[in-house]
C-alpha cells in the first residue's frame, strides 16, 4: 500500500559474498562470546553469575529511581533493583556474597533510613543465589535458544522446503549471535532480561524472513522459466518497502522505550533495536542467499 522506494532493482544476490563475510564476522564474535559465557568470563548478571539478594520492606515504597540515585550516591556498585509494589518491598541484587560483602544488607538498610526515613527500610529477607544455580540457569537459557531455533527449523521447513528452512534457522543464529556479541563488546551485562530479549529477536528476524520466502516462492511457480538467482533478487525487491517500513515502526517503538522507559528497560530495548536492524539485513543478505546456495536449480519451478 504504501511504496517507499519505487520498483527497486538491486542485484541482492551479487553482493553476497561481501554479505557472508560480514555474517562470518558477525557470527565468529558470538560464538567467541558464547564460550566466553560458559567460562563464566563474560560480563553475567547475578542470575548466571551468583550472588546476594537483599529483599527490603518499606511502609510505603519509594519510587526505583529514587533509590537508585540513593545507592549510587553511597557508593554502592554493581547492583539490581525490582520492586514488589503489591507488598511494598524492594529488591536489592549484587553479584557477591553477602559474607565478601561485609555487610552489604546493613549497609542498604542505613543508606535507604537516611534518604527515606519516614519510609521505615527493613531487611525482610537476604537470599544468596550460588554458583552451581547460576550454572544450570545458563544451561537452560542455551537450551531455550536452541530449542527456539530447533523449532523455526521444523516450522519452515514443514512450511516451505528444507532449503528455506536451513536459510531461516542461520539467520536467526546469526541474528542472536550477532546481538550477544555486540553485548560483550560494549561491557554490558548478560542476564535473563537479554535471554528473553533474543528470543523476541528470533521470533521476529523469523516473521520478517518467511514474508520474504513467501513471494520467493510465489515468484518460483509464476516465473518457473527464470533463474532461481534472478528469481530470489526479484522478490526480495517486491518486499523491500515492506521490509524497511515494518522495521522503522518496529524501531520507533524499541526506540521510544529506550528513550523513556528508564534504566530497567535500557539493555532490554537496546538488544530489540540491534536485532531489529541485524534482523532486517539478514532476512535479505544472509537467509535468501542461504537458500540460493543450498538449494540452488532443484527450487526451479516447484
Amino acid at each position: 500500500m504504501i511504496e517507499l522506494i519505487k520498483k527497486p532493482n538491486i542485484d541482492f544476490m551479487a553482493k553476497r559474498k561481501y554479505a557472508f563475510a560480514i555474517s562470518i564476522a558477525i557470527a565468529a564474535l558470538g560464538l567467541f562470546t558464547v564460550l566466553q559465557i560458559a567460562l563464566g568470563k563474560a560480563n553475567l548478571g547475578i542470575d548466571f553469575a551468583g550472588g546476594t539478594s537483599v529483599q527490603i520492606q518499606f511502609a510505603k515504597a519509594p519510587p526505583l529511581q529514587d533509590i537508585r540515585s540513593a545507592l549510587d550516591d553511597s557508593g554502592l556498585k554493581d547492583f539490581d533493583l525490582q520492586d514488589l509494589p503489591t507488598e511494598n518491598k524492594i529488591l536489592v541484587r549484587v553479584k557477591k556474597k553477602e559474607a565478601v560483602l561485609g555487610g552489604y544488607s546493613e549497609k542498604i538498610v542505613s543508606t535507604l533510613s537516611e534518604r527515606f526515613a519516614g519510609q521505615q527500610p527493613v531487611v525482610d529477607s537476604t537470599t544468596e543465589i550460588g554458583p552451581k544455580v547460576g550454572k544450570k540457569l545458563r544451561k537452560d537459557a542455551l537450551i531455550a535458544i536452541l530449542a527456539a531455533t530447533a523449532g523455526i527449523l521444523i516450522y519452515v521447513a514443514f512450511r516451505f522446503q528444507f532449503s528455506f528452512g536451513v536459510g531461516a534457522t542461520v539467520a536467526t543464529f546469526h541474528d542472536v549471535l550477532g546481538v550477544l556479541g555486540i553485548f560483550y563488546l560494549t561491557g554490558k551485562e548478560i542476564n535473563l532480561i537479554l535471554i528473553s530479549a533474543l528470543l523476541m529477536i528470533a521470533g521476529y528476524s523469523l516473521t520478517d524472513t518467511v514474508v520474504v520466502f513467501d513471494r520467493i516462492r510465489e515468484n518460483l511457480r509464476r516465473r518457473a522459466q527464470k533463474e532461481t538467482n534472478s528469481v530470489i533478487n526479484a522478490s526480495i525487491n517486491e518486499v523491500l518497502s515492506r521490509t524497511i517500513i515494518v522495521s522503522m515502526t518496529t524501531l520507533l517503538a524499541a526506540g521510544s522505550l529506550f528513550v523513556f522507559g528508564g534504566e530497567v528497560m535500557h539493555d532490554f530495548s537496546l538488544a530489540i533495536i540491534l536485532g531489529v536492524v541485524i534482523g532486517t539485513y539478514s532476512s535479505i543478505f544472509v537467509a535468501s542467499p542461504v537458500v540460493l546456495l543450498w538449494g540452488g536449480k532443484k527450487l526451479k519451478g516447484r
